[in-house]
């Protein structure tokens, strides 16, 4: 079996979320490609809208698949900056590229300490048993 494709520079959650520091105190969130094999092709994508409070590990956005709907969480504190609106007509840019057009929203971090809780590539990729 191929391994999915898991970026060294990222960080994730065991609940199948990655996180790009984007340096700026914001961060970048979607799935990972673990979640979107196992899902299959996304047929909808629900988003949070821009100026959402999240709270690490509080439901902030829904993937539906043709098998499921599953809970994305938000991996860490934050407000919500930035949501991909391209995924409202092309849901499949997840399944497609899950790290690159396929992003779900951006989040400007409330709590920088909370970055460290996050899983490394290896650590992600044994709690996903990959």
């Amino acid at each position: 079996m191929k391994l999915p494709e898991l970026p060294e520079k990222l960080k994730y959650t065991e609940s199948h979320e990655w996180i790009a520091d984007n340096g700026d105190g914001t961060v970048t969130v979607g799935i990972t490609a673990v979640a979107a094999e196992q899902l299959g092709d996304l047929v909808y994508v629900e988003l949070p809208p821009i100026g959402t409070s999240v709270a690490r590990a509080g439901n902030c956005a829904v993937v539906e698949s043709t098998k499921a709907a599953a809970e994305v969480y938000a991996p860490v504190s934050g407000e919500v900056v930035a949501a991909n609106a391209e995924l409202a007509e092309h849901p499949e840019r997840v399944n497609e590229s899950p790290y690159g057009t396929g992003w779900l929203f951006k989040l400007r971090v409330a709590d920088a300490s909370e970055l460290g809780s996050l899983l490394a590539k290896d650590e992600y990729a044994k709690a996903a048993g990959v």
